[in-house]
């Protein structure tokens, strides 16, 4: 396979540098306590996706300033918060195959700490002096937040839409990959009413994220970390099974899906319905929407990335995102 991440990083490998060493010092803490969580959080940092996003889109427009790395900063300080009070309100155990924070500890501990987090995200974009940059950040805060509530309320709902599986993911990691496009861009100068092609670049590479990440749900792999059939486990149908259980119509799976929604699933369920979607097309039609995604996304690239280097970055991008397997 291609070595995407080396091609991504190429145009901005000192600037990636210099994010990370601010990150770390932004999570670093005299309190015993908080430093031993903090040094966890450090370690299972992950591959810099949303960071490395937000560098080249303000390098394709200008330069990396420190505008950019304080906000690169602040945005996955929010989602790192984010992730940490949703393993609350999930009851998640683990995290990146690590121990949660409210595993190790405890609930009242990971809010807290989830508290701390977002307040230090809010630190670091105000220091861009960027009145634009700060309203974004705080918008996804509230998008994020409206995401885990709208995906929460229509667990329990009896239909099965497509319409509502994608509005809950442009509120959730459509809306992250939007964010880090706008912001990006901003924080080299460009002005709020010429950001809008890369905003769509970038809600366009969170859908294609977040579609290859369910497609994973249907098959078992230590490399991701999560048994199959996890997402129907804590009552979510995702696009391969919506798409197999509308085409058919088939009542006994209706039945199951239901099932799934209220909570009552049983193991043996889950993977009658894995095996059903995967037999009726459900995983090919995720894949075929993942390609026209593919080719929405690489025509703002064509158009709006002039620079050779960011260019050959971005596409290695976007392929990774499609192709990747964990």
């Amino acid at each position: 396979m291609t070595d995407y991440l080396s091609l991504i990083k190429e145009p901005i490998k000192d600037e990636l540098e210099q994010f990370v060493a601010l990150f770390n010092a932004s999570l670093t803490h005299q309190d015993r306590l908080q430093e031993e969580i903090f040094a966890r959080i450090r370690n299972r940092a992950g591959k810099r996706m949303r960071p490395m996003l937000i560098m080249l889109m303000a390098k394709n427009y200008g330069t990396v300033g420190d505008a950019t790395l304080h906000a690169a900063v602040g945005l996955e300080l929010l989602h790192t918060a984010s992730l940490v009070h949703d393993d609350v309100v999930d009851e998640s155990r683990e995290r990146r195959g690590q121990a949660s924070v409210n595993a190790v500890y405890d609930n009242k501990v990971a809010v807290l700490v989830g508290d701390y987090i977002l307040s230090t995200a809010l630190l670091h974009v105000s220091i861009t002096h960027n009145e634009l940059i700060v309203r974004y950040l705080a918008e996804l805060g509230r998008t994020l937040s409206d995401g885990e509530i709208l995906q929460l309320t229509s667990i329990g709902a009896d239909e099965i839409s497509e319409q509502t599986y994608y509005e809950i993911i442009s509120r959730k990691t459509a809306a992250l990959f939007e964010a880090c496009c706008a912001i990006g861009a901003i924080s080299a100068g460009v002005p709020e009413e010429r950001v809008g092609g890369a905003k769509r670049f970038g809600k366009t590479l969170g859908i294609i994220f977040q579609i290859r990440d369910d497609i994973f749900d249907y098959y078992d792999s230590p490399e991701i970390g999560k048994p199959t059939g996890n997402d129907m486990a804590e009552g979510k149908l995702t696009l391969p099974a919506i798409h197999a259980l509308n085409s058919t119509r088939d009542e006994a799976m209706q039945a199951i899906a239901r099932k799934v929604k209220q909570g009552t699933v049983t193991q043996d369920e889950i993977s009658c319905l894995v095996e059903f979607t995967k037999a009726n097309g459900g995983i090919e039609y995720a894949e075929r929407r993942m390609q026209e995604l593919h080719d929405d996304a690489l025509r703002f690239i064509n158009a709006e990335v002039a620079d050779g280097p960011i260019r050959r970055s971005l596409k290695a991008y976007l392929d990774f995102v499609v192709e990747r397997t964990k």
